[in-house]
Formats: structure tokens, C-alpha cells, sequence
């Protein structure tokens, strides 16, 4: 009898173990496979205020994405991960119940990003911080000086203050955040290129670095150019010779650039047109990148003075005028000799 007992109760500690160790394996197969039916581009989960780690579970078992969710709340409470953060979180077909949980604990919200483009006006980037559909827009409507001010700089000019580059935020970032952060980014970055720059330059403080580094951003698309670029501003500024900018002649025009910059535009006066007037313009014409604000700061040394697009988006740099109307002679008028900014015919009037 005593022996019949033992045998039975050998066979029932056994079948538990074995049941146990069946429910363990069970459940670890389960916290790192593939969550099912997660589509292939990945998926949207929101997390709103009050939820819970077993609705949440529920909504997730009725969506198809947790083959047992009592395995995934008890993961939770044992590793400590029963706390979940509000937020929109995006979900792979690789991600598996524990990670999953793991991102929902630490609060690893979905992410979306904007790029700032080098060479955008304030104008640009606002109107394409309006179109962006996850940004919340408070600042719609209101004139540049009132984000300024909301901003926490009231009374500056806005062009050039935030860095181009491509920033990644959660949703439910304001367009007001993401401008603060970008203008945070600018200050930082100018900051150090200033605290580096070569010596010598003929900038008073790094504003005045910020307007010629955005004169070099919108004069050249070529990356091998700014330094060289920057150089022929800088010697410029040297000798009181005008920058004789076409892009700081556009800026001044606003809307009234239609794609073409006509004698009679290079004789307007306004504090944009570098050929009237000595110096650099009062602000920035366009927003900077790094390389360009870099450029700046660190200008190529050589001897040139003059430069004219090719055609082809490079320059010719020239030490003279007489080889810069040569070469605008070339690559500008195709060999034709007619008058122009800074050349003139014998007898031709100005």
C-alpha cells in the first residue's frame, strides 16, 4: 500500500515538474517570439492617459499581437516593468513581448523627423513647419516678430537663428518647441565655430560670422567652394571693396524677384544690396549650415577677389578685374562682349 502511494506520488511530482517546466519554457518561447500579425510596415500603438499594463494587454491580445497576455502581465510584475508611459509608440513585426513591454516602461515613443534645409529663409521654414502634419501649430498666422518674442528673443531678426538639420521628435511636439530647439542648436554651434575661428577676421562678434556665413550658403552648392568663397568676402571686407552678393540683392527684393536680377535691381538701394553699399548686410539672408558658418570662420587664404558661376554650379575665382570680366565674358555671356555690372564698353555709359 505504502509502496503503490510512493509510486503514485513519484508520478504526480512529475507530472508537475514536468507541467512547470512545460509552463516556463512555454512562457520564455513566448516573450521572445515575434509579436503575430503586426503588419510588415510596422504599426501605431497609442497609449492614452489612464491605461492600463491588462487593458492594454486585452487591446493587444484583440488585435492579435499577444498569443497569451496573462504571460505578458505576469513578465511585467515580475522584471518590475508594470509601469507604462502615455505616448505613441511604433510597432514592428520584429519587435516580441518583451521588448515591446521594455518600451512602454521606459517611455520610447515613436519618433518622426524634419530637415531644416541649408539656404531656407525664415519664411521657407515656416511655411514648411506649417504643411508638416504630426507638428501641434500654435504659431500660425502670427508675424515673425510675436515668435520671436514667444520664443525669447524679442526685438531680433529671425533669418539665420536656426540650424539646418534633420531633428526627430515625438508627437504631440509644438511647431514653438521645435523652433526653440533649432535656435538653441544655431547658438551652440555658432558659439563654438566662434571660440575656434582663424584670427584676424574682420567680424565684430559672431552675428556678424552668422551674416557672411549664410551670404556663403546661398552663393554655392559645392562643399569644395565655401572656404574658398568665404576667403574672397573676407579679403573683400578688408579692403572696403562691396561684397557684391547677387543673393543678398534677391533677399532684398522679396516678392519682387520673379528669377531674374536686372540692372535697375542692382541700382535700387535698400540694406540688402551689396553693390550699393559697403560692408555686410544688417542680418542673415538665409539660415546657415554647419560648413557654411565653418567656411566663415576658417576663409581660405589666397589672393582672389572675384568669382562668377560656370554653369556647371562651380565658380572661377579671379585676383583681378580685368580677368573676373574676362571670365564672366566666357562663362556668363558665351563669348559675347556687351556691358554689365562691372564691366563697360569704351563709350558706353554707366
Amino acid at each position: 500500500m505504502k509502496q503503490a502511494a510512493f509510486r503514485f506520488l513519484a508520478v504526480a511530482v512529475l507530472a508537475v515538474s514536468l507541467g512547470v517546466g512545460w509552463l516556463w519554457w512555454d512562457y520564455q518561447v513566448f516573450l521572445d517570439a515575434p509579436l503575430e500579425g503586426v503588419a510588415a510596415e510596422g504599426e501605431l500603438l497609442e497609449v492614452e492617459p489612464g491605461s492600463n499594463l491588462t487593458r492594454l494587454g486585452q487591446e493587444l491580445h484583440a488585435r492579435g499581437w499577444l498569443r497569451r497576455p496573462g504571460y505578458w502581465l505576469w513578465h511585467a510584475r515580475w522584471s518590475g516593468r508594470g509601469d507604462i508611459m502615455v505616448g505613441e509608440y511604433r510597432v514592428t513585426p520584429e519587435d516580441t513581448p518583451r521588448t515591446l513591454l521594455e518600451r512602454l516602461n521606459t517611455g520610447k515613443v515613436a519618433q518622426y523627423s524634419f530637415t531644416i534645409v541649408e539656404g531656407w529663409t525664415f519664411q521657407q521654414l515656416r511655411r514648411a513647419i506649417e504643411a508638416d502634419p504630426v507638428l501641434e501649430q500654435t504659431l500660425v498666422g502670427l508675424p515673425a516678430d510675436t515668435v520671436m518674442a514667444q520664443l525669447g528673443r524679442p526685438g531680433l531678426h529671425p533669418e539665420g537663428r536656426f540650424l539646418p538639420d534633420t531633428y526627430h521628435f515625438p508627437r504631440g511636439t509644438s511647431d514653438l518647441d521645435f523652433l526653440q530647439r533649432a535656435m538653441r542648436e544655431m547658438d551652440r554651434v555658432l558659439a563654438a565655430e566662434w571660440e575656434a575661428r582663424a584670427v584676424g577676421l574682420p567680424f565684430r562678434d559672431p552675428y556678424e560670422a552668422l551674416v557672411l556665413a549664410s551670404i556663403v550658403e546661398k552663393e554655392t552648392a559645392v562643399p569644395a567652394e565655401r572656404q574658398q568663397i568665404a576667403g574672397v568676402f573676407v579679403r573683400r571686407l578688408e579692403r572696403r571693396m562691396r561684397l557684391q552678393s547677387d543673393p543678398t540683392v534677391i533677399y532684398g527684393m522679396g516678392e519682387r524677384y520673379d528669377g531674374n536680377i536686372r540692372r535697375r535691381d542692382l541700382r535700387r538701394d535698400n540694406p540688402y544690396n551689396t553693390y550699393r553699399r559697403h560692408g555686410l548686410p544688417p542680418t542673415p539672408i538665409a539660415l546657415p549650415g554647419r560648413e557654411a558658418i565653418y567656411a566663415a570662420l576658417h576663409p581660405d587664404d589666397g589672393d582672389a577677389l572675384y568669382f562668377v558661376a560656370r554653369g556647371d554650379g562651380s565658380h572661377y575665382f579671379s585676383s583681378t578685374l580685368e580677368e573676373h570680366n574676362e571670365a564672366v565674358i566666357r562663362f556668363q555671356l558665351k563669348g559675347k562682349r556687351r556691358a554689365f555690372s562691372s564691366y563697360r564698353e569704351p563709350g558706353q555709359p554707366d
